[in-house]
């Protein structure tokens, strides 16, 4: 089985991990975050009931002041 990478890198989680387990786990707060599945954005609103899978490829990024 494939695992799930997580920004480029290979992530094993438990069976069941939603986005917002993920963000949990890798972001200290999930203030200014965005997340991506296999290109596709996330609303924040969903987080909690998506589910991701073997396979799927995750992009977490914060946004960042300035220009």
């Amino acid at each position: 089985m494939k695992p799930i990478t997580v920004n480029g890198s290979p992530w094993d989680g438990p069976p069941g991990t939603t986005v917002a387990d993920l963000v949990a786990t890798f972001c200290p707060s999930p203030r200014g975050i965005a997340v991506a599945c296999n290109g596709e954005v996330v609303p924040k609103s969903t987080w909690h009931g998506t589910e991701v899978r073997a396979g799927d490829a995750i992009e977490i990024v914060a946004a960042a002041a300035g220009g």
